[in-house]
């Protein structure tokens, strides 16, 4: 079976963690083991995962050291964190692989994802990143750079940014190649960086934050695959979630799933875009799947025995 498997941000931090270098390793080498049994058991994998905390400790070093150094564009923070997210699940993947086979590769790939400039997202700016701020912080950042800022949970004044639709991945030519070859391809880390075309057709990197649950289900139609496997901190979707009536499904279908979206069951916070993206997987596709499940259960998952398996 061809498995694209999406990892959320448990997989690298745990709630309520630093983020020092030394905890994300030990997650990663968790994380690793889970999908080294997926590998071992036959299935062909490749691999891509949030960034959000990541890029918001880049934000904040940045942010911090503005008097030393002279901070880096989001674009830029995202692509450094991709290739230190990368860097730490290529090491712990390969030690896995090493210690008890197969003799697969396992390599990073910097991916830029295309979005369309004229995206309705530019103008209405919704995706919190880095530190809080003061009021007025707030303000002169607004007077200075233009940021866009609002009052985030009661905590202070944070940036928000657009978050558009993924369109394509540059480098996809690449990423199928290497995934037919039998390489375990770690890619699109964050949804990957995003870029804009030029009318000249230079691409550019632009300030925004992609969902990586939307670009993983891109990336899962372009490399074939016969699964998506989006990894979270919960067992399963659930509707209701935390109230008395709370019910988790083991299947739901195509059009279940639309009409509790629809009934806004599962938050654009949360849930909402790990739905919408397994169903845009899953949607006309014939016998694709796509399975949302805890990182622990991920062999179970692929069984059908444990998660959220949706079909149409």
């Amino acid at each position: 079976m061809k498995v694209l498997v999406s990892l959320g941000g448990n997989a690298i931090l745990q709630r309520g963690q630093k983020g020092t270098a030394v905890e994300q390793d030990a997650n990663v080498r968790s994380t690793a083991k889970h999908l080294a049994r997926l590998i071992r058991r036959g299935e062909r994998i490749a691999i891509t995962h949030g960034n959000g905390p990541q890029v918001g400790n880049i934000l904040l070093q940045n942010e911090i050291a503005k008097d030393i150094l002279p901070p880096m564009p989001l674009d830029v923070c995202g692509a450094e964190s991709q290739g230190m997210m990368g860097y730490m699940l290529q090491k712990a993947i390969r030690s896995e692989l090493d210690a008890g086979g197969p003799n697969l590769p396992v390599t990073t790939l910097m991916t830029q994802t295309l979005v369309d400039a004229k995206d309705p997202a530019f103008k209405k700016p919704t995706k919190p990143v880095g530190p809080f701020y003061s009021a007025s912080e707030s303000a002169e950042l607004k007077r200075l750079k233009g940021w866009r800022m609002i009052s985030d949970s009661g905590r202070g004044y944070r940036r928000v940014v657009p978050s558009p639709r993924p369109l394509d991945i540059l480098e996809k030519e690449t990423i199928v190649r290497l995934f037919k070859a039998g390489t375990v391809v770690i890619s699109a880390g964050g949804g990957g960086v995003p870029v804009v075309r030029d009318r000249d057709g230079t691409v550019k990197g632009i300030e925004a934050v992609l969902d990586k649950d939307r670009t993983a289900a891109l990336l899962a139609r372009i490399v074939g695959v016969d699964t998506l496997l989006i990894l979270t901190d919960v067992e399963k979707v659930f509707i209701n979630y935390g109230k008395p009536n709370q019910r988790g499904f083991d299947k739901m279908t195509v059009a279940n799933g639309r009409r509790y979206l629809a009934e806004g069951q599962f938050p654009s916070g949360s849930m909402g875009p790990k739905v919408e993206s397994a169903i845009s997987f899953v949607a006309d596709s014939g016998k694709r799947r796509a399975v949302i499940a805890s990182l622990e259960s991920a062999e179970e998952a692929l069984r059908g025995t444990a998660g959220t398996t949706i079909t149409n």
